[in-house]
């Protein structure tokens, strides 16, 4: 499947826009923590971003990662099964897809880091990726 701009879906700016706004506490958390400004070994997150037919909590274009934060409403079996078909369809276009849970992220932000940390290595051993230029 070819990606032209990360399938990024223009109908979506609106959603994507609000949700933006309203951060869950987890989302807020990992943002502020991990995410925000190149912390995490350096690569630029963006929060609630149009994707496919979705909007990805968290998506890292350089590494085609996306993070998804999934709180009570995805604990039903009809939300599991489409987050199941979410999955593989963002799978099947390139994606690599980490999930973590409200509680993980807020009870365990330092583990959460720790993990997408050596997620990022495992990516960037196996994938060529365009060499970044870093300021001084």
């Amino acid at each position: 499947m070819s990606l032209n701009n990360y399938d990024y879906n223009k109908d979506l700016q609106p959603l994507a826009r609000q949700l933006r706004k309203n951060f869950t506490k987890a989302e807020a958390c990992l943002w502020k923590y991990a995410l925000k400004a190149k912390q995490l070994n350096g690569y630029q997150f963006r929060r609630q971003r149009p994707v496919l037919r979705y909007i990805a909590d968290f998506l890292c274009k350089e590494l085609m990662l996306i993070v998804e934060v999934d709180g009570i409403t995805h604990d039903s079996k009809t939300a599991l099964n489409k987050d199941k078909q979410r999955e593989k369809e963002l799978i099947e276009a390139g994606f690599k897809v980490i999930r973590f849970t409200d509680d993980e992220v807020l009870k365990n932000i330092s583990g959460v880091t720790v993990e997408l940390s050596k997620v990022i290595t495992d990516i960037e051993k196996s994938t060529p990726l365009i060499p970044r230029q870093r300021g001084t």
